[in-house]
């Protein structure tokens, strides 16, 4: 039996086997995984009343809330395209990748209402402005009102074709250039899959959004989290102390850091005024961890800390550096090093560290080469950009500019980018 492969199964079996359990919390506000999944059929009436259909990109310019959220499922619902935008770009950035989308509509909080009359007169193909939350002039409506213009049916799944693209992100990769990351509909349900597969995940889990949900790091979690039923807690904008009081308040088992994120919990002067024991898993990716920062993580949150890989044309996880039977650790020192690595690929994805001429370097963690992906969650190519894909993707491997060292195990370990690049808050700027 072949069913599609599309994200809209894990919104559909969060509802089924969930629908009376808090699934989303954002703020004060509240929602069930049955009202959750209300709210996203809502949204996905009220976008199609507002013209959006098949192939449409329908742009979100937002800090972590439930309207974000809703956006990744209500607009692949209706088969259009997610495409969630980065809030620390120029209102330049922006328009340049508004204008490259051809995004037909634009959902925004009012922290970026000054930016709308730039919008307006920059980017000819947005249609409707919908303010996320409240009205504000010039807005063509609010997202309540869209919520209010009906609710669609719950489509067949056979109706999904699992090729289409379901989400773009735009990266400005290695080149400066931003390219928008086409990720199909079976891509990103692998992805869950894969994820699930490999990292612990059950219900009783309650998960912090800690990282911006447009950063490749927080977009990969929403549906592996539904899917399995897990409580997603936003946090709308990242604050140590507010972190650390979640932790306690919704008895938060994992979230997801970049170093610098890390470090700033560590150095909060909060840290140990609130009960973060029931925190399990924390994962550290988006730029080189190093071992001491794993251990003194491990030390004040008492839990498994390890480090990651990905990138947005991954989908984004690629690897997980989580504990393999196979691997004996020499002493305490040698285990905390091994959890400060890359790590070894998730399922579904196969990760080889290559020479110039695409042959297997030595696996003796010292002779460098490029890190290079193939699988289940490897992007469908870049938007509108078919040499760039062509230059990324050769013989169905993914390049990614990355250089690192591996072992017997099939242990990664990230030690330099192939062409000029720097990572500041857990971003790539070339």
């Amino acid at each position: 039996m072949n069913i599609p492969l599309t994200p809209i199964r894990c919104l559909y079996r969060a509802v089924d086997l969930y629908g009376k359990k808090v699934g989303v919390v954002a703020g004060k506000n509240r929602y069930t995984y049955a009202q959750f999944g209300e709210r996203v059929e809502r949204a996905a009436a009220g976008l199609g009343a507002e013209g959006v259909g098949p192939g449409d990109r329908v742009a979100y310019l937002s800090f972590n809330n439930e309207q974000l959220l809703e956006g990744y499922y209500s607009a692949p619902l209706i088969r259009a395209i997610v495409m969630p935008l980065n809030v620390r770009l120029t209102p330049p950035e922006l328009i340049q990748i508004l204008n490259h989308s051809g995004a037909r509509v634009l959902l925004f909080e009012t922290d970026f209402a000054p930016c709308l009359d730039a919008f307006r007169k920059a980017c000819p193909a947005i249609e409707r402005y919908i303010a996320l939350n409240g009205p504000i002039p010039h807005a063509d409506l609010t997202y309540d009102e869209l919520l209010a213009r009906g609710r669609i049916e719950r489509p067949s799944l056979l109706s999904f074709d699992e090729n289409e693209i379901a989400e773009i992100f735009y990266t400005s990769g290695s080149t400066g250039t931003p390219k928008g990351v086409m990720l199909s509909h079976r891509t990103i349900y692998l992805h869950a899959l894969g994820v699930t597969g490999s990292i612990t995940q059950h219900d009783r889990f309650v998960e912090l959004h800690t990282i911006p949900l447009f950063h490749a790091n927080g977009w990969g979690r929403p549906q592996t989290a539904t899917m399995n039923g897990i409580k997603q807690v936003m946090v709308r904008r990242f604050e140590p102390a507010n972190v650390l009081r979640l932790i306690e308040e919704e008895r938060a088992t994992g979230m997801s850091l970049v170093p610098v994120m890390a470090n700033a919990l560590l150095n909060c002067p909060e840290l140990g005024k609130f009960d973060t024991s029931s925190m399990q898993e924390i994962h550290i990716g988006g730029a080189a961890s190093s071992p001491e920062l794993i251990a003194r993580m491990e030390q004040a949150f008492h839990c498994a800390v390890m480090a990651g890989y990905g990138l947005t044309e991954t989908c984004p996880v690629a690897t997980d550096a989580r504990t393999k039977s196979t691997v004996q650790f020499a002493d305490e020192e040698d285990r905390i090093r091994h959890m400060a690595m890359a790590g070894w690929p998730i399922l579904g994805t196969e990760v080889r560290v290559v020479s110039p001429t695409g042959q297997d370097v030595p696996r003796d963690m010292e002779t460098v080469g490029e890190v290079i992906v193939r699988g289940d969650n490897v992007m469908d190519g870049y938007y509108r950009e078919s040499e760039a894909t062509s230059n990324a993707i050769r013989d169905r491997w993914l390049s990614t500019g990355d250089m690192a060292v591996w072992d017997e195990e099939n242990y990664i370990h990230i030690v330099d980018r192939k062409k000029d690049i720097i990572i500041s808050g857990g971003e790539n700027i070339s």
